[in-house]
């Protein structure tokens, strides 16, 4: 365990302080190790994300590395179950953002220049200075609201690069919902990492 502590802080007080506090340290290390999901193995039977729903996954011996019929997963078991998804992932999720995107863009009348897609692990979408837009192909998992608030989101800060009052009075004219989709991406972020 590794402790920060101010310098002029003795080790006796340190001490006194983590043994004083043993019980809630164990607590909150056991409440964060509960919170991380186990590692995917790609087993049969595993259920996985699409636009918010759950979906079994089943092993089939050819064809793509990873087929979705409406009602479940079929890997193919010649493909590693990781680099099939994140195929699948993106490609499902550029044939959904980029109308959403353009719909966006178009009604509220707002320019990008570049959108590119990438898996990433600490953000969701950004906006460069120069309104190139990133977005999360892992979003795929969420609900389509998620995916718009998202978007709704990066669009906003081609006019506002900021989070100031007028950014967000922007985003509610564009998503008024955008606070429950926000909430639902802050509740299930680490299941949508945990590809």
């Amino acid at each position: 365990m590794l402790v920060r502590a101010p310098m002029r802080l003795s080790v006796r007080r340190i001490e006194h302080f983590i043994n004083e506090k043993q019980n809630w340290i164990q607590k909150k290390q056991a409440e964060i190790k509960s919170k991380i999901p186990p590692k995917q193995d790609y087993a049969s039977g595993n259920q996985y994300l699409f636009l918010g729903e759950r979906y079994p996954l089943l092993h089939i011996e050819s064809g793509n590395p990873l087929n979705f019929d409406g009602q479940s997963f079929q890997l193919n078991i010649q493909h590693k179950g990781n680099k099939a998804f994140h195929w699948f992932y993106k490609k499902e999720f550029i044939k959904t953002a980029i109308p959403l995107l353009e719909q966006f863009a178009e009604k509220h009348g707002l320019n990008y220049k570049e959108v590119r897609f990438k898996a990433q692990k600490s953000r969701w979408g950004s906006c460069s200075a120069s309104n190139n837009i990133n977005l999360n192909y892992l979003l795929i998992m969420a609900p389509i609201s998620v995916i718009e608030m998202v978007i709704a989101h990066e669009l906003a800060h081609t006019v506002h690069k900021n989070h100031s009052k007028v950014f967000y009075e922007l985003l509610t004219t564009m998503m008024p919902e955008h606070k429950q989709a926000d909430v639902w991406l802050k509740q299930h972020s680490r299941l949508l990492h945990n590809l």
